[in-house]
């Protein structure tokens, strides 16, 4: 590691590689909370976020394990459970008062069709304005589980109607 008088350390985030600052302040600029989506090899997890100058504050969070709980019955970590976590996410903002927001990745790569942007999708149509371009998002088949089988595609539909029901 450097040393000397004009060297400057970065923050501890930073080095560890789990926030980019400059990035981060860009999107608190923009006034709106933020619709973070962060994934792992298994579940994808959506908070909306406000900035204070105390700390963030969470509006709304839910991941995908919980969908395990409202009779999910696939795997956690694919492109459907991101799009429905993104969308009862994004339920239950509108529910606590949000109406907008930005996405916010942190240092993921921003690949076109990934899950990430399922979760998008799914926010977008819960009724959380966020601005994307329609490249970004997956294709239908992809969200809906029709790639995985039909029976995957009802329980999807299944899962949908129980978000709306609850956060609504």
């Amino acid at each position: 590691m450097s040393s000397g008088p004009t060297y400057k350390v970065k923050f501890r985030r930073r080095r560890e590689s789990k926030t980019d600052y400059s990035k981060r302040l860009a999107l608190l600029k923009s006034g709106k909370p933020r619709l973070t989506v962060r994934k792992s090899n298994n579940s994808t997890i959506c908070e909306v976020v406000s900035y204070n100058p105390k700390g963030d504050e969470t509006n709304a969070y839910f991941t995908s394990t919980v969908l395990k709980k409202m009779g999910w019955k696939n795997h956690c970590g694919n492109t459907p459970s991101s799009y429905l976590t993104g969308y009862a996410c994004a339920k239950k903002a509108i529910k606590a008062g949000v109406k907008e927001a930005v996405l916010d990745i942190g240092l993921i790569s921003p690949i076109h069709g990934s899950r990430i942007f399922a979760a998008l999708k799914g926010a977008i149509d819960a009724g959380l304005k966020i601005p994307a371009d329609e490249k970004v998002f997956p294709a239908e088949e992809r969200i809906n589980a029709k790639i995985i089988s039909d029976e995957a595609n009802n329980n999807f539909e299944e899962i949908k109607k129980k978000i709306d029901k609850e956060f609504e």
